[in-house]
């Protein structure tokens, strides 16, 4: 006697249907912004709203749909909930997505461009130009990303400098060195604030457009 097996279309129908769940889950313009701020590292729902500039009480909506999909998790530290990426494999996905969209959406080219005329002035390097500087010890190489970003990873060879101590960290500089600075990426705006900062001090200041 033949078995019932089940068919073809109801196995394809249920497995398109669990991965809808995360394509709708990325629907969210502010959702995929939270989700990249936590490849960085590890945040609290109040860090995520600071630096999303969203509502605690938005923030913690979107993280609810986030968690739903099981893309992120929490864990609580004190008084405060931590959320993190829930596998390293969405960090690979994110960084895919990223690259599939600047390749198909000429928007994305455009909105680039328009964002880095304000920085016209602001020379770039590539990662293997600082990696063969840091080696000559003719480069110091910045990360200026929050220092709990720096601690869960960062460029080999990289001082951890945040934003807001920069100003501090200018005035023991020797006028004679180069300096090179990286913060999340090419739309990370800190790296480019800190070249201008060196510029204007006479240093020679480069942005890695690469980020970490």
């Amino acid at each position: 006697m033949v078995e019932n097996l089940p068919s073809a279309r109801k196995f394809k129908d249920e497995l398109y249907q669990q991965y809808a769940r995360i394509g709708k889950c990325l629907s969210s313009d502010k959702r995929l912004e939270i989700l990249s701020l936590l490849s960085q590292g590890p945040k609290s729902v109040e860090k995520l709203a600071q630096l999303s500039e969203m509502s605690v009480a938005n923030v913690s909506r979107h993280l609810q749909i986030l968690l739903d999909a099981r893309l992120v998790k929490f864990s609580k530290q004190g008084t405060y909930v931590i959320y993190t990426l829930s596998a390293p494999e969405i960090a690979d996905f994110l960084l895919s997505l990223w690259r599939v969209c600047e390749s198909q959406l000429a928007d994305i080219s455009r909105i680039k461009e328009d964002f880095l005329q304000h920085f016209d002035d602001v020379q770039t390097l590539s990662l293997d130009e600082v990696m063969d500087k840091l080696e000559t010890g003719t480069i110091i190489l910045l990360d200026v990303r929050p220092p709990g970003e720096f601690e869960e990873g960062h460029l080999a060879g990289a001082i951890s400098v945040p934003i807001d101590e920069i100003d501090a960290y200018i005035q023991n500089l020797p006028p004679d060195i180069e300096v090179a600075a990286y913060c999340r990426g090419p739309f990370c705006v800190y790296s480019s604030d800190v070249v201008k900062k060196l510029q204007n001090r006479g240093i020679k200041a480069y942005r890695l457009e690469e980020g970490y």
